[in-house]
């Protein structure tokens, strides 16, 4: 016998995709009462089935693919201009591969219409249909709506048709900055992509006893293991350190490590490998948002991982790219920045978090060349001296004054136009393979 909660799913699941739901609705067609409707609809969205669009209403959408997550989809493009939907939504959740400015004649724009594409039009009906037709979602600029005829063809081909009352230029820039920025969160790793599933996990529950620890050690040759309580939640973490000198018969429960570190799957791995570094653990455990143990992420992991990162070329830039794409190295082991108006803030001077940005590039760089390329810069400590002027050519000479295997501490210079402009103490955490 299903529970309420499981008819309502069921019965969400049965409708088809771009329907318009709401809790009133539920409570009425299944007799259940508002509160639990509710609840139903919000698990529904947590499950994918469903999804909440604004100035649309909660919808029936359907399931995403974990793989697709991070891509663009209209329905973010919807968000990101202030759109309005007109038509089509059952391919909200489509991904969005490229859009295409239709300020050209209908039969110019043939060769740039293809799937997956959205075309940005103004108050033009014939291209409007012309670009559902051939297989693009559409977007009309400057506050126009679309005809009750193009509306139709949109719920016909399942395609977007959103307006806006931006004008092309200003949402072209939008859509275009929304698709660098995933292309940058795609690059950055996290937990989700290399961790250890529970399928492959060894595990130890706390009723169990030092003795079932050494079989299973022996078995693994492992010997850190995370605890289970009986609901699979997280309790602890148990090392061969916790089980020295102790007798067989002890529990787990009694010599294990209570509240261990532990990572979720969308942090991103240098934030996980900083954690471990400092807190010097071989092993982490993975947990759901409730606690429940999803797997394991080990230090070999994210060395793998970080290594993999830097043979992989860039597909999007981000700030400190930039930055580190305008530094260049110099003959006597230092680097040169040049003063640029981006760089600067309103005195027209170099802006603070662009000098901190140069000198944390230019650090990276340096270890880089003496083969530690695996290291996240823990604390930094800035004094600046002289003010840096747009135009300045900066030097900054890094040197390493204190180093052992989990950390390196270098002081950094900055002379602008040959003078000592700033200086910087910088730690950083080394990564090392164990």
């Amino acid at each position: 016998m299903k529970t309420k909660h499981e008819q309502i799913l069921t019965f969400i699941e049965a409708l088809p995709v771009g329907e318009k739901l709401s809790v009133r609705l539920i409570a009425k067609e299944l007799n259940v009462s508002e509160g639990t409707a509710y609840r139903a609809i919000k698990e529904a969205d947590n499950l994918g089935l469903v999804s909440t669009i604004e100035r649309v209403g909660t919808v029936r959408i359907e399931s995403k693919n974990s793989e697709n997550i991070e891509n663009l989809t209209y329905e973010e493009i919807v968000k990101i201009i202030d759109g309005e939907v007109h038509g089509g939504f059952q391919g909200l959740r489509k991904t969005l591969a490229k859009f295409v400015i239709g300020a050209m004649t209908e039969e110019a724009m043939l060769r740039y219409i293809s799937g997956e594409s959205l075309m940005i039009i103004g108050n033009r009906d014939e291209a409007q249909e012309l670009s559902l037709l051939h297989g693009a979602a559409v977007l009309i600029t400057g506050g126009f709506k679309p005809s009750e005829h193009v509306i139709q063809l949109a719920n016909q081909k399942e395609l977007p048709l959103i307006s806006t009352s931006y004008d092309t230029f200003t949402v072209g820039t939008m859509i275009n900055r929304a698709m660098t920025d995933q292309l940058i969160k795609k690059e950055i790793l996290r937990i989700h992509n290399i961790y250890t599933p529970l399928e492959r996990t060894q595990y130890l529950k706390k009723e169990n006893t030092v003795y079932t620890y050494r079989m299973l050690n022996q078995e693994s040759t492992h010997s850190r293991f995370p605890v289970v309580l009986p609901d699979m939640r997280l309790a602890g973490i148990v090392t061969a350190k916790d089980v020295v000198g102790q007798d067989d018969s002890v529990q787990i429960e009694k010599v294990m490590t209570r509240n261990p570190a532990y990572a979720k799957k969308h942090m991103s791995v240098a934030s996980v490998a900083h954690t471990m570094i400092w807190d010097g653990l071989e092993v982490m455990p993975v947990v759901s948002d409730d606690m429940t143990l999803v797997g394991v992420i080990s230090r070999q992991d994210i060395m793998k991982a970080m290594q993999s990162v830097q043979k992989q070329p860039q597909s999007g830039d981000t700030i400190a790219d930039q930055i580190n794409q305008m530094i260049k190295e110099s003959d006597d082991e230092s680097y040169v920045f040049q003063v640029t108006p981006q760089s600067t803030d309103s005195m027209g001077t170099i802006s603070f978090g662009v000098l901190s940005e140069v000198i944390t590039e230019s650090v990276y760089n340096y270890l880089s060349k003496l083969k530690k390329k695996n290291l996240v810069v823990e604390q930094m400590n800035l004094h600046y001296f002289n003010m840096i002027h747009l135009g300045n050519a900066l030097t900054i000479k890094p040197l390493v004054f204190d180093e052992n295997r989990r950390s390196a501490r270098l002081d950094v210079q900055v002379y602008s136009e040959k003078v000592l402009a700033a200086k910087a103490l910088v730690v950083c955490q080394l990564i090392q393979k164990k």
